[in-house]
């Protein structure tokens, strides 16, 4: 509860803040965060070659820690998109909170920070003293809690990276700040976690801002039309991009179980169908199987993708999609295969 956050200001005093911050000389909102709908936005410089989705993916989780802990109604979360003026989305009250780079400058007279935390800052709409005490009081009491650290072990852990790890010699307890949600989800479809955090490393690499040229989104680059399908709506969020992809990957498992292949290929064409579509490779077996090969075995599939290359193919009735160039599923197959391999040494548990 945070009614006793008007007691622990007046103790502590005036707010400590970030030194890019404005002193408060105006009346504040006389109101916290309790009960109350929570609108966010992260806005942390993306053009970072390394860790920069892990940087937005750990400010999302701190977020949702501080919106626990205030018995906020719910919380909205969002990144901001290019050309975003976040600073106009706190004046006209779009937005609560902006968290940004604790490195950024601000001047504008009616934006003020919260206290530093770990890289970033939160900035919040000048006339909401109470808040941003609320904030600061929050944000002093977590990072010196034993939850702050084991968070923070989860995005700062430097095996990340599967074949880094393995030509370190490495072997690890974990692969990525998700693990709990990848086992839980890959259960649910009978895979193991391992194959599961491969998908997720071959589409993200873990960052859950990761966006295609597409519009594919987050951990498992989950296309809008295909989470609405699955009614999922909110993508950034790790779990519910997880359960989106994993519904997927479930339904294209049910549709190979009566096809009578091994289960490493039945793997193989999952994750085929996931990356180019089932009507794809629909096509690819049907062709396959009319030259009289055996369409269970994906070797066969990629012996025929250079015929689905050609004009040619346009003619043959049982292909439906037209021509299919293959050579992204193909790379993408072998990738995620070699990834799993990958994982399974470094982190055999």
């Amino acid at each position: 509860m945070f009614r006793y956050i008007i007691a622990f200001a007046l103790i502590f005093g005036t707010v400590t803040l970030n030194e890019n911050s404005k002193a408060v000389d105006t009346a504040s909102h006389d109101e916290t965060y309790e009960g109350k709908a929570i609108r966010c936005i992260i806005d942390i410089d993306r053009s970072l070659p390394e860790g920069a989705g892990y940087k937005t993916g750990f400010s999302y989780d701190l977020l949702s820690e501080f919106a626990e802990a205030a018995e906020a109604k719910d919380i909205t979360i969002r990144t901001a998109g290019k050309g975003c003026d976040w600073i106009d989305s706190l004046k006209c009250g779009t937005a609560d909170i902006v968290v940004i780079p604790a490195t950024e400058k601000i001047d504008d007279p009616e934006i003020i920070l919260s206290r530093r935390l770990d890289n970033t800052v939160w900035a919040v709409d000048r006339k909401d003293l109470v808040k941003v005490k609320e904030l600061n009081g929050w944000i002093a009491r977590f990072s010196n809690s034993d939850e702050y650290g084991r968070l923070r072990n989860r995005y700062e852990q430097s095996w990340n990276d599967p074949f880094k790890a393995l030509s370190d010699g490495k072997t690890v307890s974990g692969i990525s700040p998700y693990d709990r949600l990848i086992k839980k989800y890959a259960a649910k479809i009978g895979w193991d976690w391992r194959m599961l955090a491969a998908v997720i490393w071959q589409e993200s690499k873990f960052s859950i801002d990761t966006k295609s040229h597409r519009g594919a989104t987050g951990l498992m680059q989950v296309m809008p039309s295909t989470a609405e399908y699955y009614g999922i709506s909110n993508l950034l969020d790790p779990e519910e991009n997880i359960k989106a992809g994993t519904m997927h990957l479930d339904r294209l498992q049910k549709m190979y179980s009566g096809a009578g292949m091994s289960e490493e290929e039945k793997i193989k064409f999952i994750l085929a169908s996931y990356n180019a579509g089932e009507g794809r490779i629909a096509d690819c077996r049907n062709f396959a199987a009319s030259l009289g090969m055996d369409n269970t075995v994906w070797d066969n599939i990629l012996r025929i993708i250079p015929e689905m290359r050609e004009d040619s193919i346009l003619d043959v009735d049982c292909v439906k999609f037209g021509k299919f160039n293959g050579t992204e599923t193909i790379t993408y197959v072998d990738n995620i295969m070699r990834i799993y391999s990958a994982f399974c040494e470094v982190c055999p548990a």
